[in-house]
C-alpha cells in the first residue's frame, strides 16, 4: 500500500535526479511552482495532501520518466523515516553556509532534493524538519560553533521562540523572535555582542522553529 509520505519522497527524489527543487520540477511540468512545495501537503487542519494523477503524469512526461521508474522511487527509503528496523528517525544536515545559498530550500522554507548528510534524533519530529549545524560564534552563549539545531519549518511561531530566520538577501541567523506585526520583525541577538534586528515583512523569506539543539 502507498502511503503520503513515500508518494512525495518519490517526487522529491524524481526532482533531485534532475537537479531541480520540488519547485523547479512542477514548473519543468507545466504546473503552479508551489503545486509540490512541502507546506501545500498538508491541509490547514494536518490532513494529508495527495498530488493528483494528473499532476503525476505531467511530471512523468516532462522528465521522461516511466511509471516503472516512478515506483521504483516510491519504493525506496523515504528520507526522514523510521527504518523498518525500529532505528531512529534521521534528517538532512544543512551547514549556515549551505542555508544561505540559493537552491537548498524551497518558497515555504523546506529543504529541497536529496542526497543530504543525515543524523539521528534522540525523538520524533515532524516531516520535513531537518539540522543546521551552526558556524562561527554570533549565536554564543547560547550555541556555539558545531551545535545541531533540529528546525521545524511546519511549526507555529511565538513570541519567546528560537527561530532560524532567512532573509530575500540570502542572510540566515538563529534569533529570538521578539516582536512581530502586520508590517514587521523584531528579533533578539543570542550573542549580546550583537543587535537586535527589525526588518520589513518583505525582507524575511522563511521563519522556522527551533525544537531541539545538540550541545
Amino acid at each position: 500500500m502507498l502511503s503520503h509520505e513515500q508518494v512525495w519522497a518519490a517526487i522529491d527524489a524524481l526532482a533531485a535526479r534532475h537537479s531541480l527543487s520540488a519547485s523547479g520540477l512542477a514548473r519543468k511540468a507545466g504546473l503552479d511552482s508551489t503545486a509540490f512545495n512541502r507546506s501545500k501537503r498538508l491541509s490547514a487542519d494536518g490532513r494529508p495532501r495527495w498530488p493528483s494523477t494528473e499532476s503525476l503524469a505531467k511530471v512523468m512526461q516532462a522528465t521522461g520518466a516511466s511509471l516503472d521508474d516512478f515506483l521504483a522511487l516510491v519504493g525506496g527509503t523515504t528520507p526522514g523515516a523510521r527504518p523498518a528496523g525500529g532505528g531512529p528517525q534521521t534528517v538532512p544536515l544543512i551547514g549556515f553556509a549551505q542555508a544561505g545559498g540559493g537552491g537548498f530550500f524551497d518558497d515555504a522554507g523546506f529543504p529541497a532534493g536529496d542526497g543530504w548528510e543525515h543524523v539521528a534524533l534522540p525523538g520524533r519530529v515532524r516531516e520535513g524538519a531537518y539540522a543546521l549545524r551552526v558556524q562561527g560564534d554570533s549565536m554564543t552563549p547560547l550555541y556555539r560553533d558545531g551545535d545541531v539545531l533540529i528546525v521545524e519549518p511546519g511549526a507555529s511561531v511565538r513570541r519567546g521562540d528560537r527561530i532560524v530566520v532567512r532573509t530575500v538577501g540570502g542572510e540566515v541567523m538563529a534569533k529570538v523572535l521578539l516582536r512581530q506585526t502586520a508590517a514587521e520583525i523584531e528579533l533578539l541577538s543570542l550573542n549580546a555582542e550583537h543587535p537586535n534586528r527589525i526588518f520589513a515583512r518583505a525582507e524575511i523569506e522563511w521563519m522556522a522553529r527551533i525544537v531541539w539543539a545538540s550541545q
